[in-house]
């Protein structure tokens, strides 16, 4: 078909980003390809260069605000004063854009974000075409999705390609101490199975709507509070704290999802917004017909915060996954978990803390508190030899980890690690861990099916 003729903004932004780039070094194997880019998670996949990429990636999209502002996100990366990125994007728009994007050639990594209600769609779709994925959370909202899921993953494993999940928290280094802490017997004990009203792991998860960025509203797309295309707060970042659950009490274990999964109960509820504050926070004074269901008189009701209970391989796991309007002055995204052993309590906190920033605690048993002791030194002393400097202090009967700042990488940086630890398992698909897979549609069992119980047990409730 002929070149499209592009606005003189985005025609500005291809220019930009074209001339800014310089050819990467070394060997181009493998080219990017970014479909319908719908959140901000698929340009944090380019902040960074890799050796094994080529600097040329293509984009396709719909001409739209969306596909705009990832242009804009990565040619600010190309133009940045340290450590610039060298990307040059070939930009391919029309309503036909996601089938061309997988009749080149094959081999390719298909990058998607957002769009979550067909993203599992649109990963069978790219598996089945040959291309490699590398796909953001959530894979899917519908627990019917999951043995449909099974069938790509196992076909990705027959065509020697990969498809993986972006867990970011997995890299952030409270996650990473307190899985160490819990697969220590001499520290943690065994997992105590608990009870539904005091579960062997409570997860807290707290998000916000209202962000300032750079002391301005940062304004949220009208389809973030589409409940049927976002999801509903477990159904979408809770993906992350029920990932966290399995990775950190049963590591390097599969997860099956039909057996060692049982959901006991759900609850959703809404975070009410008035008028004035959903201007805020979309620059729409009217409420859009896809939220009309929804509102009230002056106010809309999204139904953005989950609760669930399960058993997970016998542990009961109690998670809470939420979406609070704005954060208190100085406060912000708020994670929190506690893992119960028969030996101690791995915590970690952030609420009370000074700075506001998430830390382990270990509470040893009473009776085995100098063994405990003892144990977690030897513990976090092994820990320190990958991450110099950490180290463990001891006040009033607990034991905090000591984690240096050096060790301490934001939201963005996490991208960078999870793309490059695919990039390892390119270079050797057979290297995926046996557990990946499974554990992913466990993952997704729970936060599809956590949501749809606590939709239909809402429904019984009205």
């Amino acid at each position: 078909m002929p070149p499209m003729r592009l606005p003189a903004t985005l025609a500005l932004l291809v220019f930009l980003m074209t001339t800014l780039a310089h050819p990467a070094p070394g060997a181009e194997k493998y080219r990017l390809i970014i479909v319908d880019p719908g959140h901000f998670h698929a340009a944090l996949v380019q902040k960074e260069m890799y050796p094994q990429v080529s600097h040329r990636a293509d984009v396709y999209a719909q001409l739209g605000a969306d596909l705009i502002e990832h242009l804009k996100r990565v040619a600010l990366f190309n133009s940045r004063p340290e450590n610039p990125t060298s990307w040059e994007l070939e930009v391919h728009t029309g309503p036909d854009f996601e089938s061309r994007a997988l009749a080149g050639a094959k081999g390719g990594i298909v990058v998607l974000s957002g769009r979550n209600a067909k993203k599992m769609d649109r990963i069978e779709a790219a598996v089945k075409a040959g291309f490699h994925v590398l796909a953001d959370k959530p894979w899917t909202l519908s627990s019917a999705d999951i043995p449909r899921m099974k069938a790509t993953l196992e076909l990705a494993g027959r065509k020697g390609l990969v498809a993986y999940d972006i867990m970011t928290e997995r890299y952030e280094m409270t996650s990473i101490v307190a899985r160490e802490l819990v697969r220590d017997p001499a520290v943690f004990g065994r997992p105590i199975e608990g009870t539904p009203e005091e579960p062997g792991v409570f997860m807290e998860s707290v998000h916000h709507i209202m962000k300032l960025v750079a002391g301005v509203p940062g304004l949220r797309p009208l389809s973030f509070f589409d409940i049927h295309e976002q999801g509903e707060g477990l159904s979408d970042v809770g993906a992350h704290p029920v990932d966290l659950a399995q990775w950190t009490l049963f590591p390097d274990r599969a997860i099956d999802w039909q057996s060692d999964i049982q959901l006991l109960s759900g609850r959703r509820w809404p975070t009410v917004m008035s008028r004035a504050e959903f201007e805020r926070v979309t620059g729409y004074r009217e409420f859009p017909d896809l939220l009309r269901p929804w509102v009230k008189q002056d106010s809309v009701e999204y139904f953005c915060n989950n609760s669930v209970v399960y058993r997970l391989r016998g542990v009961h796991v109690k998670m809470n996954v939420l979406w609070n309007y704005e954060a208190p002055p100085g406060e912000g995204d708020v994670y929190e978990a506690v893992f119960r052993g028969t030996r101690a309590r791995v915590e970690i906190r952030q609420r009370s803390q000074e700075g506001r920033r998430p830390e382990v605690y270990i509470t040893p048993e009473a009776s085995a508190r100098a063994e405990v002791a003892a144990a977690a030194r030897a513990r976090i002393a092994a820990l320190a030899a990958r991450y110099p400097g950490t180290t463990l202090a001891e006040s009033g009967g607990e034991l905090r980890v000591m984690i240096p700042d050096r060790h301490r990488e934001g939201h963005e940086a996490h991208f960078a690690q999870v793309t490059r630890q695919f990039f390892e398992y390119l270079k050797a698909p057979h290297s995926l861990p046996a557990w990946e897979n499974p554990n992913m549609m466990a993952k997704y069992w729970v936060t599809a099916r956590g949501v749809e119980i606590a939709r239909k047990a809402g429904a019984a409730a009205e």
